[in-house]
C-alpha cells in the first residue's frame, strides 16, 4: 500500500495529512459560532426558546471530544495511531452529513456529537503520530508548530465562509458551511490510507521487521545505515527501560510519582497544560465570537466582520512560532506570551465592566481581544499540543496524548456550555475566571514546565532527563557502553551526554 514512499515524500504526505486533520478540528470548532444565531439555521431547528439550547448543540461536540479522549487511553495503543486518524475522519464524515441535513435539535445534536469523536481520535493522535515519525529532533517542533497553525487557519476559514454563506437568507446560508468540513476529512484520510504507522509503535508492538521498514523508509536509507541503527538502537533502549516493573506507569502516579521514569508526572503536565489552555478562554472567544461583539455594543453586521477579523488575527498569530519555537524555546513562549495575555486581558475586562459605555470604549475592548486572540495564538496553541506528546513516555505516549486531548476536551466544554449560558446571564463578568487562569499559567509554566525537558532533544533522550539522578547516570554509562561497542567517534559520544 505505501511501499514505494518512502524519504521527504513520505515525510511531506503525512504532514498534508495531518496538517488537513487539525485545519478540520479548527474549522469544526469555528463554523457552527457563525450560524448558530441566523433565522434559517434557528428555523430549521424549531426556533428553540430555552437558555441551554444553542450552548448545548456548540458544547455536545466538545463533550464527545471529552469522552473520546478517555477511550483513545484505551485502545490507542492496540489500534495504533493510524487506524485511530482513519476512524477519526471516518466520525467526521458521517457526523458533517448529519449535520448538513438536520432538521431538529436532536438530529444536529447526534451529527455534533459523531463529529466529537472524530475530532477527538484527531485531536489525541496528530501530535502524537508526528512527533514519533520525526527523524530529526529540530524539525520536530517546527512540524507540529505548524500543524497547529494549520489548526487555528481553520476557523477563519469557518468565519469567513460563514461570513459569506449568511448573506443570503435560505438552508444552503448554514448547511453548506457545516457539511463542508467533510470536504477535509475526505482529504486527510484519503492521504492517511497511504501511510504507514510509526516506528516507534510498531518496536513497541513487537513488529521488528516493520519498524525497521519504516524507519529505513523516513532516513530513505538502508537499515544498516549508521543513522538508522542509532535511532533504533536509542528507541529498543527506551522501550527496554519502560518495560521493567518499577517504571510501568501506575494511575495512583498522575497524583504522586515516585517511579524512576516520574510517567505519572509528565502525563499530569500534559493534561494540565492543556486543560489551563482552555481555561484561559480561548474556545468562549472562538464559540462566541459574535456574541462577544454583540455584548460589547456592536452591531450584528459588525459583529460578525469582526468575529471573522479576530479569528483571522488569532491564526495569524500562530505562524511565527514554527520558525521561532527551536530559537525561544518552549517555555519562555508560554511565559511570556501568558504575562501579554494576562495584561491584555485584564484591560479588556476592565473596559467592558466600566459603566456608561461610549464607542471609544467599545473599539478598545475590541481591539484588546483580538490582539489577545493574536498573542495567544502564537504562544498557547501549538506549544502546549507539542509539548505532551514530547515528554510522554514511548509506551505511554497515546496515554500522553489522550490526557491532554482530555484536559482540552473537559475544560473546552465547562467554558462553552457554561460559559454560553454565563454570556447570557451574566455577561462582562464572566470574563474575570479567562483572567485568573491567564495569571496562573505564568507560574505553572515556571515551575511545571522545565525547558531542558524538550528543546533540540530527541523523544529517547527526555526519557533521561525525566529520571531520577541514579538512574540517569545508570542509563548513560549504559549509552556510553553502547555507543563504544558500535564503534562511533569519542566526540560524538561526548556531544551526545552534553546534549542530555
Amino acid at each position: 500500500m505505501f511501499e514505494s514512499v518512502k524519504g521527504r515524500v513520505l515525510y511531506r504526505m503525512m504532514r498534508l495529512s495531518c496538517g488537513v486533520s487539525f485545519m478540520l478540528y479548527g474549522y469544526d470548532a469555528g463554523v457552527l459560532g457563525g450560524v448558530q444565531t441566523t433565522k434559517p439555521f434557528l428555523h430549521a431547528m424549531g426556533n428553540p426558546t430555552g437558555t441551554y439550547v444553542i450552548p448545548m448543540i456548540a458544547s455536545s461536540y466538545t463533550l464527545a471530544a471529552t469522552v473520546c479522549s478517555l477511550f483513545v487511553a484505551l485502545v490507542g495503543m492496540p489500534l495504533g495511531r493510524r487506524n485511530i486518524l482513519l476512524l477519526g475522519n471516518l466520525c467526521v464524515i458521517i457526523g458533517a452529513s448529519l449535520q448538513a441535513s438536520a432538521w431538529s435539535v436532536a438530529h444536529i445534536i447526534v451529527g455534533r456529537i459523531l463529529c466529537g469523536f472524530g475530532i477527538g481520535f484527531i485531536s489525541c493522535t496528530v501530535p502524537t503520530y508526528m512527533a514519533e515519525m520525526s527523524i530529526e529532533a529540530k524539525e520536530r517542533g517546527p512540524e507540529v508548530a505548524f500543524t497547529c497553525c494549520l489548526l487555528i487557519s481553520g476557523i477563519p476559514i469557518a468565519y469567513w465562509l460563514d461570513f459569506a454563506f449568511t448573506r443570503m437568507d435560505n438552508q444552503v446560508s448554514w448547511r453548506f458551511p457545516i457539511g463542508f468540513q467533510a470536504v477535509f476529512a475526505l482529504l486527510s484520510g484519503s492521504v492517511m490510507f497511504f501511510l504507514p504507522d510509526t516506528p516507534r509503535w510498531y518496536y513497541a508492538k513487537g513488529r521488528e521487521a516493520e519498524g525497521d521498514d519504516v524507519l529505513s523508509k523516513l532516513h530513505d536509507k538502508p537499515l544498516n545505515d549508521p543513522a538508522v541503527q542509532n535511532m533504533k538502537r536509542e528507541i529498543m533502549s527506551s522501550l527496554k527501560l519502560e518495560s521493567e516493573e518499577e517504571n510501568k506507569f501506575n494511575i495512583w502516579g498522575l497524583l504522586w510519582d515516585n517511579s524512576d521514569l516520574r510517567a505519572g508526572r509528565r502525563i499530569r503536565i500534559s493534561f494540565l497544560i492543556l486543560s489551563i489552555q482552555q481555561m484561559m478562554g480561548i474556545n468562549l472567544s472562538v464559540y462566541y465570537s459574535t456574541v462577544i461583539f454583540k455584548n460589547v455594543g456592536l452591531s450584528d453586521f459588525l459583529a460578525q466582520l469582526l468575529a471573522a477579523v479576530m479569528n483571522t488575527m488569532f491564526a495569524l498569530g500562530t505562524y511565527p512560532l514554527p520558525i521561532t519555537i527551536e530559537r525561544f524555546g518552549r517555555r519562555k513562549i508560554l511565559f511570556w506570551s501568558a504575562f501579554v495575555c494576562a495584561i491584555l486581558m485584564t484591560i479588556f475586562v476592565i473596559l467592558i465592566g466600566m459603566p456608561n459605555a461610549t464607542v471609544g470604549k467599545q473599539w478598545a475592548a475590541a481591539a484588546m481581544i483580538c490582539v489577545w486572540n493574536m498573542v495567544f495564538g502564537y504562544g498557547w496553541i501549538g506549544v502546549p499540543w507539542l509539548y505532551g506528546p514530547e515528554i510522554a513516555p514511548l509506551k505511554y505516549r497515546h496515554v500522553g496524548g489522550a490526557a491532554g486531548a482530555f484536559g482540552e476536551w473537559l475544560f473546552s466544554f465547562i467554558t462553552v456550555f457554561a460559559g454560553g449560558i454565563a454570556l447570557e446571564k451574566i455577561g462582562w463578568k464572566i470574563w474575570i475566571w479567562m483572567v485568573l487562569s491567564c495569571w496562573v499559567a505564568m507560574p505553572f509554566v515556571w515551575f511545571m514546565c522545565p525547558e531542558a525537558s524538550t528543546t533540540g532533544k530527541s523523544l529517547e533522550e527526555i526519557d533521561v532527563l525525566f529520571a531520577k539522578d541514579s538512574v540517569r547516570d545508570a542509563i548513560l554509562a549504559g549509552q556510553m557502553t553502547q555507543y563504544s561497542d558500535s564503534g562511533e567517534e569519542k566526540s560524538e559520544r561526548l556531544v551526545y551526554v552534553e546534549k542530555v
